[in-house]
């Protein structure tokens, strides 16, 4: 495989867009005082379900390490870093607390695929942190979190990405367009729903009686 320069690295994620990015971002900038086609170094902050997508399709780029895992649930990393001895000869680092993985100036950007409610206030601090973000969605619960997000890219000169990649899949451009023409009359509600399988947690004491 051709080796994938820094200049041109979130330019060709391409082939990551099915699974992970959405759409090139044309150029980046980076914390390290590295050679323009050295290796870029990830980090995974969320590595259950969508960030063990995050973590397969980074691994398939030229030039592009997996560095560190960040979770939470510590009891994740055996099997994260199991997975990772299939994708990449090195072994991620693993860190619970992501201000660690930002206080590392090796890692030039962090690819985040944490709960929702992190998602606006990770890639604030990243930004902050000299790093570029590849952000899951949703990016942030109101307008006023996104708007700050755009302000941090913009002030510490980040690039951020969101995983909106379904508004450019054909499928979806096509309903669009029927919806918009009228094809089932005036939309007036839409509700949207997603169920996935979760183990119980149990029965746990109320938090505000603690």
């Amino acid at each position: 495989m051709k080796p994938l320069d820094r200049r041109n690295f979130l330019k060709n994620t391409g082939s990551v867009a099915a699974t992970v990015a959405a759409g090139p971002i044309v150029k980046t900038t980076w914390g390290r005082n590295a050679s323009p086609n050295g290796t870029v170094r990830m980090a995974v902050i969320g590595i259950r379900g969508r960030g063990q997508t995050h973590c397969a399709e980074w691994s398939k780029i030229a030039n592009v390490e997996v560095a560190t895992l960040c979770d939470i649930d510590e009891r994740e990393f055996p099997a994260a870093l199991k997975r990772m001895e299939k994708l990449s000869a090195k072994k991620p680092k693993t860190e619970v607390d992501l201000r660690r993985v930002l206080d590392d100036k090796d890692i030039d950007a962090v690819s985040i695929a944490a709960p929702d409610h992190w998602h606006a206030l990770a890639t604030i601090l990243a930004c902050q942190a000299g790093k570029d973000v590849y952000v899951e969605k949703p990016t942030s619960h109101n307008i006023w979190e996104g708007r700050k997000m755009v302000e941090a890219a913009r002030k510490y000169n980040r690039i951020v990405q969101a995983g909106m990649q379904n508004r450019s899949n054909k499928n979806i451009r096509e309903a669009m367009k029927f919806l918009h023409e009228g094809g089932i009359g005036d939309v007036y509600m839409a509700k949207a729903l997603c169920f996935k399988p979760r183990d119980s947690i149990g029965r746990k004491q109320n938090a505000l009686a603690m």
